[in-house]
């Protein structure tokens, strides 16, 4: 009878635990009015800017700030429509949001446009600098901070060699709209002059141009190379089939395009890109520092070779075994 009694003594402290546990994790929850506001733009969808946007999420829940528990996120994808960005980054100021993550160039200028006041965290903008969103990468002196994603395109650019010494002729293509594709393709341009190569850009202003435009460059050119570029990724499908048909392969800038099509890059993990704004809207939140004084980081130095066996093996291209040893790593 005694040990049936501590039995139920011990059952029923246990069940006062448990009940306690929900107690106190209903009260611990912050008040809806008093979580913080964490408004996301973001320009499409887009395989690489979901991963940022996912790494992004994932690593403040790491960190203590989680989504209904202590903030509340927003998010907003403008569909690929600049007019709906400029909307969407109305809504998240109006809405009082206390940080903003802006995902690609045109979502981060349409928020630092039209305010001064709440901290901006960027990321897939390849120069902020030259987009007008801070006064230095080095010291934004704005309320703008967060990461480039800027690539290795050196190594990009001499990749398109190392896969075919005798190639000569290149072109580099894409969307006319994109200040950050500009600022890839001027670099691109210049590293393959340094090679010995002739290199011309052409730009396109939607699909139907970049149709024409492929199919011209087809006809003249041995290789592509594509900058970070939203039009050249939804144009893929397109691109790829015109320069197979020639026997033309594409080297690009993203991790993801080399799954559409393209032969390889040398690219940035734009999951790590989201943790590493992550953790520097952590430290704004905690007002540990300021966007201000935040610079600009860089995942560059962590590219990673990435090639397409599929389209080698197709095109009958001899890849060398240091190639083949990188790109395993």
């Amino acid at each position: 009878m005694r040990h049936k009694t501590k039995v139920f003594a011990l059952v029923g402290f246990f069940f006062l635990l448990i009940v306690l546990f929900f107690i106190f994790k209903v009260f611990k929850k912050v008040p809806i009015d008093k979580l913080i506001k964490i408004g996301i733009i973001q320009l499409v969808e887009h395989e690489a800017l979901d991963d940022a946007r996912c790494g992004f999420i994932e690593e403040l829940g790491k960190l203590g700030y989680k989504d209904n528990e202590n903030i509340k996120i927003n998010y907003q994808n403008a569909q690929g429509d600049q007019s709906v960005c400029n909307l969407i980054a109305n809504k998240l100021i109006r809405d009082n949001s206390d940080l903003i993550f802006a995902i690609s160039t045109p979502c981060a200028q349409a928020v630092s446009n039209l305010t001064k006041d709440i901290p901006i965290l960027i990321t897939a903008v390849t120069d902020p600098e030259s987009a007008n969103l801070v006064k230095s990468n080095q010291r934004p002196y704005k309320n703008v901070t967060g990461t480039s994603d800027l690539v290795p395109i050196e190594k990009q650019i001499k990749l398109i060699t190392r896969l075919n010494n005798k190639i000569k002729k290149i072109a580099i293509l894409y969307g006319s709209s994109e200040v950050s594709s500009k600022y890839q393709a001027d670099i691109a341009l210049k590293e393959a002059e340094k090679l010995g190569l002739q290199a011309q850009i052409f730009t396109a202003s939607n699909s139907n141009d970049m149709q024409q435009i492929t199919e011209n460059i087809s006809k003249n050119f041995e290789a592509v190379y594509l900058p970070t570029d939203n039009l050249t990724n939804s144009c893929m499908p397109t691109i790829y089939q015109t320069t197979m048909k020639n026997n033309i392969f594409i080297v690009c800038s993203e991790i993801t395009i080399v799954n559409k099509g393209a032969i390889g890059t040398y690219g940035v993990v734009y999951d790590e890109l989201g943790k590493m704004t992550a953790r520097q809207a952590v430290k704004i939140l905690k007002k540990e520092s300021t966007p201000q004084n935040m610079p600009i980081e860089y995942s560059i130095d962590n590219s990673k070779l990435v090639l397409n066996w599929d389209v080698i093996n197709k095109l009958n291209i001899k890849v060398t075994e240091d190639l083949k040893l990188e790109s395993e790593q």
